[in-house]
């Protein structure tokens, strides 16, 4: 192996998307490409209706399951609050502009800054808030 092997196995090491590589079908695949058509429709038949309801059974209880996180209420109740309107209105006023602009043509300005001044002032005034809900 040469220094020049060494470098390009150390660059496709770094850069996850130098190659895009298929994986290989499942031996079952193969199998079942294998087989005749005519069996392959037996064999398919007596699959496809156990899956279905396994699968309902298993969407319901995740379902059930599922929590509802507290900090994204409380930072919407803050984002409405007098403690955030300043930020609030920076951001409206923004999106406002941008969105004037971008009607007329120009595209020169994103209200990045004015969310993420939104987003820190609810944050704030959520913690304290979200410390006494959680266990």
């Amino acid at each position: 192996m040469g220094i020049w092997d060494t470098i390009t196995d150390l660059v496709e090491a770094a850069t996850p998307w130098s190659t895009a590589e298929a994986e290989a079908p499942a031996q079952e695949e193969q199998a079942a490409a294998e087989e005749s058509p005519d069996t392959k429709e037996e064999a398919a038949e007596p699959e496809a209706e156990e899956e279905p309801a396994e699968e309902e059974e298993e969407e319901e209880e995740e379902d059930e399951d599922e929590i509802v996180d507290p900090k994204e209420k409380l930072e919407e109740e803050c984002k409405e609050s007098k403690q955030c309107a300043p930020s609030k209105h920076h951001f409206d006023e923004c999106v406002e502009r941008v969105t004037k602009g971008s009607d007329d043509g120009e595209a020169g300005e994103d209200c990045v800054e004015e969310f993420f001044h939104l987003a820190h002032c609810a944050s704030a005034c959520a913690a304290p808030k979200l410390w006494s809900v959680l266990k």
